[in-house]
Order: C-alpha cells, then structure tokens, then sequence
C-alpha cells in the first residue's frame, strides 16, 4: 500500500513540475516578445477582437496557476485550472484547423516551435495529465467518501464542458462579426459536372504545365518529384528530376514546365535550372542576383515575375530575360500601392501564353491588373465585390525589424487562374442572395472575360470530405482543382464559356 502510494505521489510531483515548468516557459516567452505575441494574437480569427485583453490574461493565468501547482494546499485547484486552460487551448486549435477560414502563424513561446497539428497533439497529452492528477489527488485526500469521488468526477465533466463551451462562443462570436454579405449579386448562367477525381495521397501538390495530352504536376515537398498524368486523371506517372549542380541554399524550388522544355526555378538564390521532358535532366540556365517570389513563363528564356525594389523593398512586377543576354526590366507603376506597398499588394500572378497578356489579381481587394508582355498596361479591371481598399492592418516588431500582419485580413480573391480570354476567380466572400448552406458546402468560381473587362457567371466547386477548393487550373473546357489530397475534374459548360468565342 505504502508502495502505490508513494508511486502515486512521485508521479504526481512529476506531472505538477511538468505544468509548472510549462507555464512558466510560455509565460515569460510570450512577456519577453510581448509586441509580437501581440501582434499574433491579432491575427487569430478567434481572438482578435479581444488581443487586447488576453494578451495580458494568458501569461498572467499560466503564471498563477504555476503557483497553486506549486502550493501543496492548493494543488487540486491549480491542476483544475490546468485541466481547463489546456482544454480550451485545444479546442481553440481544434477549431483554427478545421473551421476557420483563416489559419494564423503561431502564437509564440513553445507554439512557435511547433506546428499546429504538432501542438494539438501536445496540448491533449496535458488535457490527460491534468486528469490523472486531478484522479491521484482526489483519491489521495483525507475525504473518503463516494459523494467526493463524484463530486470530483463532476468537477472534471463540468471544467471539460464549460472550457469548451467557451471557446465555441468566442469562436460563433466571432463568425457572427466577420460574416458580413457584400452587397453584390452572382449569376449562374451554365453548371459545371464533375468527370472524375484522383487520391493524389498528398495535399501538397501544384500544377506545374500541360502538353497537348498530358498534365504535370509539382510537389512542394518532393521538389525534384515531378507527376504525369492524362486529361482525365486516369493514367499516373512519375518523374524525378536530376539536376547537374545542387550545391545552392534552395528554399523554395519549383517546377515550370514549357514543351519541350521543363524549368526548376527558385528565386530566392535565384537560381533557374532548364532540361528536357524527355530525359529530365536539369542544367543550370542562369544564376544572377535579382531575387524574386512569383514568376511564369512568358516563353522558353523569360519570365514574368513579382520583386521587391532594391531601394523602398516594395512589391513590383517585371520581366526576367536569362537566356545569353540575360537582363530584367520592371515597371514600378503596375502594382498600386494603398498601405505599405508590400502586404497590401499581395496577390497572384498570370501570364497567357495565348492571348500574350499578363494578369496580376489582387489578394485584399477587388482588382486585377491586365497588361502585355512589355509591361505596358492595358486597363485596371474590378471583381463584383464591393472591397475596394485591401483592409489589413501592419505592424512592426521593433525587436525583430519585422512587419507582419496583425489582425486576420479580410481576403477578397482566395486563388485564382487564366486561359484563354477568361480569368477564373475562386472568391472568398459571400454574395447577396446566396445561400450560408451552399457556402459551407462548396467553393464559388468567378469567371471574368478579359478582352470585355466584363463579368461571365459562376459556378460551383463541391467540398471532399469537409475539404474546401485550394488551387486550380483551367485548361480549354475542363476545370482541375486541388482539394485536400483530391485532384478534381470538372467539364464547364458551353453556355458559360461563350466568352471563349467572343
């Protein structure tokens, strides 16, 4: 008896001075980086609308409720308010993954260092420890009696339930105040029919180019992984790309494909390798010192690309020669700047090889820039919402010499792609008439004629388990999308591609 006893109380010594040392680890992280635990809390769609306050409530509880831990006489209250802070830090997480439409960055201390599934699987290991403690002291106390036991079990459900409880009032609270309807009005002119779809076995994928027969795929986390697959997403191959020299820092390298050629680019060494589909077989093409994040191929030796001038560091589109007289031209003017002129001009770039033009989209508000291969602009155009002005708001980390965003922005255009005369907009916000139940359901396509600057219809792209649309591509009539580990096929009808004959 003395045995289990003493078992009993060395495993409890342990679990205290485990949360002990979790709390106060957390607390003092976030207090020493209070701007930037600040500012990420801001980002939070749960809890921006009271950073203000639990900016300063977290770190406080998690340091008082170290010290009941540390309090013989008061252990079995600290480990109740463990139990409950651990709970609601779960569902919060819970929710953030599986419900929002905007998951943040971390939330500093021992969060920063991990993901976000990482860190809901760590959050429940201590849901359980704080339960097996509350079970030890419970049972250990000098009341004996089946009315505290259940007392004590009720103590457990009621804490579990009211923490949850909370977190999903703070969570409708906030939907209830960010879900405002725009005050525009869609059309469904034609419907999209689903042909098929592929278990990719991996959501990490992204469309790469396409040969008359055949689509090809990138993988970001297999880079040198390049997949075959034909129209109707039936037949699958795939390909590993050997480059000649991979002795460069690479960061985030990509794969552009151009038959017959196939390029593996990434612009922050910078660096573009080029090759044959035939052998996959890299060769350095060109290294220069123009760094530079969104690019397309224009045509075999040029790209269209997004940098970042040299003197303000902000955003602006350009073109990048790197055949034998390799040289890159910008035109400052393009992008239009309303904040700060790097956030609040984030967006997706396009480049048709078709109609020669180049598209640029806007990702806070409603607006999208067409222009010709020289950078010449065509016109400004507008998407159907009324979100003119990108609403985000920046702030700097003195500490660090880094701007972030500090509040969830409000995004306008989720994705985006361009073929032919059309831009396909995968929108994110609701439109007037439209019903909430189809909204959870599915993703909406907007679908723009670029030659009329006009608006054409929308259609609907369904949900795989719970999954909503990430990317797409569009090639001709049939529309691919990236959803979860699925890619989807759709056929677009001709009555909503008649712009193609305009």
């Amino acid at each position: 008896m003395k045995f289990n006893e003493r078992i009993k109380s060395i495993v409890l010594e342990t679990i205290c001075l485990l949360f002990v040392l979790l709390f106060v680890y957390a607390a003092v992280s976030k207090l020493l980086d209070f701007e930037n635990f600040r500012i990420q809390l801001g980002q939070s769609p749960l809890l921006s609308a009271f950073a203000g306050i639990v900016v300063w409530l977290v770190p406080l509880t998690e340091l008082l409720i170290a010290l009941l831990l540390f309090l013989n006489s008061y252990r079995l209250v600290g480990l109740f308010a463990a139990f409950s802070l651990m709970i609601m830090f779960t569902v919060y997480i819970f929710i953030i993954l599986n419900y929002s439409s905007f998951i943040p960055c971390s939330c500093g201390g021992i969060l920063e260092k991990m993901g976000w599934t990482e860190h809901l699987i760590f959050n429940v290991i201590f849901v359980l420890l704080a339960l097996l403690g509350i079970i030890i002291v419970g049972k250990s106390t000098s009341v004996k009696s089946i009315k505290w036991s259940r007392l004590v079990y009720f103590g457990v459900f009621t804490t579990a339930v009211v923490s949850t409880g909370t977190v999903i009032l703070i969570f409708n609270l906030s939907q209830e105040i960010s879900n405002t309807r725009n005050n525009f009005i869609r059309r469904f002119p034609g419907n999209a029919t689903k042909v098929n779809e592929i278990n990719l076995k991996f959501s990490s994928y992204y469309f790469a180019g396409v040969t008359d027969k055949s689509i090809y795929l990138g993988n970001y986390t297999a880079p040198l992984l390049v997949t075959k697959l034909d129209s109707v997403l039936k037949n699958k191959t795939e390909f590993t790309i050997k480059p000649n020299r991979v002795n460069y820092p690479f960061q985030s390298v990509q794969v552009r494909v151009l038959p017959p050629n196939f390029y593996l680019i990434d612009g922050s060494v910078p660096i573009i390798y080029m090759g044959k589909i035939d052998d996959w077989k890299a060769y350095v093409k060109w290294k220069g010192s123009t760094t530079f994040s969104h690019y397309q191929l224009m045509d075999s030796t040029t790209l269209a690309v997004r940098s970042n001038n040299t003197s303000s560091g902000e955003s602006e589109l350009g073109t990048l020669k790197f055949d034998e007289n390799a040289k890159t031209s910008f035109n400052t003017s393009l992008l239009q700047k309303q904040i700060d002129g790097i956030f609040d001009v984030d967006g997706s770039l396009h480049f048709d090889i078709k109609s020669q033009k180049l598209i640029y989209i806007y990702l806070y508000r409603n607006q999208f820039i067409v222009a010709n291969r020289y950078l010449e602009l065509d016109y400004r155009g507008k998407t159907i919402d009324t979100v003119s002005k990108a609403q985000i708001t920046v702030s700097t980390v003195k500490i660090r010499n880094e701007m972030k965003l500090s509040a969830p922005p409000l995004v306008v255009n989720k994705s985006s792609s361009v073929y032919k005369n059309l831009l396909f907009v995968n929108s994110a916000l609701l439109g007037k008439y439209e019903p909430q139940e189809m909204w959870n359901e599915a993703s909406i396509i907007d679908i723009y004629n670029i030659d009329s600057n006009s608006y054409e219809g929308s259609f609907y792209v369904y949900n795989i388990q719970k999954s909503k649309l990430k990317n797409f591509f569009v090639i001709n009539d049939n529309f691919y999308g990236f959803i979860g580990e699925y890619l989807v096929h759709y056929k677009l009808s001709k009555t909503m591609l008649k712009a193609y004959k305009k």
